[in-house]
């Protein structure tokens, strides 16, 4: 689940009222929108630097040197902070403005500072996503899945689940899962299982796919970017928790299932008269046609390409392949041609093209201006020359600790923050910038604070109460939150031990 932006949900699973407006007349609390929260958090911030003390460390190729922090005394007034304030989001997207020198200053990799690179990405993605799915051939291509494995129960829920997964890995899967439970849930009652089950293979699929993320760009591209380092650093130790924990989750829903088959009283979830109505799985899907197989063809070798680009070969020693080195601009080039190719080729014509590739563009503007928010944060602290001394503090409260438990805090520190931002993407924006010099005083890759970022994010938002991907997704399901918690708690603590076990291999690993 994405993560791109994680609103409260419309309403709760289990019935169809307003979470907002219960039966007695009360309103209830509802939990912010992820755009509040960093508003809120902005406010904040902005007040704290009249607090925090002012300092800076020495630099070397865009790294703090450890043991060279000083305090600064700044020569900005009251009225210049509060036009720092007004203006953050702006110098979020466009860069870092020095409140003492009046210049943009590039990253720790010599890149822009700003959002905009990745707002502009964030914009195609959305656009590439939904043509594909203004085609059909997504839905069809899923449809078609199952109706051929439906006589290989265990065999369809491990695909089914690997397939949720690889969205998620690759492109932070999340609001696109909504459109699947009219599918799933007719297909599952059919083959014998609950409701759950059917929830769980798209949440639990896409979700752990998004918690171990390998080049999701809502989640490890905007994390790298804001961290200094290419998307493609650490994605061997990634992968490796992505087979892990998509097997991990595949089993933990293979074993409900196979109960649930065997005695149906053993569900966790209360059948319904329709539950018991004959299903429209029974029924021969359409075939895929020429267009939609081209469709998906190009739909996944996209993906494919991008992660082909953004990895670093010539790191790995992989001497055959070459380095492109691609980064947001060029990878947002490539989205966009590449969602005028699938709308042309799926038949949406010129206009039908245009107006998928503007409307996309434009459900995903809520993840791209959370990027933005956040970085406005970071443009705050650095103005006010606060993120040293924060930095500064962090590193006196890890230092001395092992590689290993360092990287463990990482996962642990971001705990938090993940409920608080639920947007992968603003929480990314947020807090890179401050975590990710820790790994240089540690000792350690920066990719592995940003693996152990990911997971965190990941991990909270699979129960999450904020998430509309998880509480939208009940609803369609009809479960109760409190029922699925009750099914996924044990599944938490198996993940929560295994990424702790990765980080801790990674850290040993260098």
């Amino acid at each position: 689940m994405s993560t791109r932006n994680a609103p409260a949900a419309a309403e709760p699973a289990g019935n169809g009222t307003d979470p907002a407006r219960p039966t007695n007349g009360r309103r209830r609390f509802r939990f912010p929108s992820a755009f509040t929260v960093l508003i809120a958090v902005t406010i904040t911030v902005w007040a704290l630097t009249f607090v925090i003390p002012a300092g800076r460390y020495e630099t070397k190729d865009g790294s703090p040197v450890p043991g060279t922090y000083h305090s600064v005394q700044l020569t900005t007034g009251f009225w210049d902070r509060l036009k720092d304030l007004f203006l953050s989001p702006v110098n979020g997207l466009y860069g870092v403005t020095d409140a003492q020198s009046g210049l943009t200053t590039p990253g720790a990799d010599g890149a822009f500072a700003g959002a905009a690179g990745v707002f502009l990405f964030i914009l195609a993605v959305g656009a590439f996503i939904t043509v594909t799915m203004r085609t059909g051939a997504l839905t069809l291509g899923v449809a078609r899945l199952a109706h051929r494995l439906r006589g290989h129960r265990t065999l369809l829920l491990v695909v089914l689940m690997t397939v949720f997964s690889l969205g998620g890995t690759t492109y932070g899967m999340a609001e696109e899962t909504l459109g699947f439970y009219g599918l799933m849930i007719p297909l599952m009652l059919t083959l014998g299982y609950d409701r759950m089950v059917a929830a769980t293979v798209i949440m639990v699929g896409a979700g752990v796919g998004t918690l171990a993320s390998t080049v999701n760009p809502f989640a490890t591209g905007v994390a790298s970017d804001s961290a200094g380092i290419g998307t493609g650093d650490g994605i061997l130790l990634r992968l490796a928790m992505w087979v892990c924990l998509t097997a991990i989750a595949a089993a933990y829903v293979v074993r409900y299932a196979g109960r649930v088959l065997a005695d149906p009283s053993r569900s966790l979830v209360t059948a319904t008269e329709d539950d018991r109505l004959p299903a429209a799985g029974d029924a021969e899907t359409a075939a895929l046609g020429r267009r939609h197989r081209l469709v998906l063809g190009l739909f996944a070798g996209t993906f494919l390409f991008m992660i082909f680009a953004v990895i670093p070969w010539a790191d790995l020693h992989v001497t055959f392949l070459p380095t492109l080195g691609w980064y947001f601009p060029e990878l947002a080039a490539l989205f966009i041609v590449a969602a005028i190719a699938v709308g042309l080729i799926g038949g949406l014509g010129e206009k039908g093209t245009a107006d998928a590739i503007t409307n996309g563009a434009g459900d995903f503007m809520g993840a791209a201006m959370i990027v933005m928010l956040a970085r406005g944060v970071t443009v705050i602290m650095n103005n006010a020359a606060v993120t040293d001394t924060v930095l500064n503090g962090l590193h006196s409260a890890v230092s001395g600790t092992s590689s290993s438990v360092f990287s463990v805090l990482m996962f642990l520190i971001n705990i938090p923050l993940a409920f608080f931002v639920p947007s992968s993407s603003g929480h990314a924006a947020l807090a890179m910038p401050i975590l990710a010099p820790l790994a240089d005083f540690a000792g350690v890759s920066r990719a592995l604070v940003v693996t152990a970022y990911q997971s965190a994010s990941g991990w909270v938002n699979l129960i999450t109460p904020t998430s509309a991907v998880v509480m939208g997704g009940l609803a369609l399901a009809r479960i109760r939150y409190d029922q699925y918690l009750r099914f996924i708690a044990p599944l938490m603590g198996a993940l929560l031990v295994a990424v702790a076990g990765f980080l801790c291999l990674g850290a040993v690993l260098g």
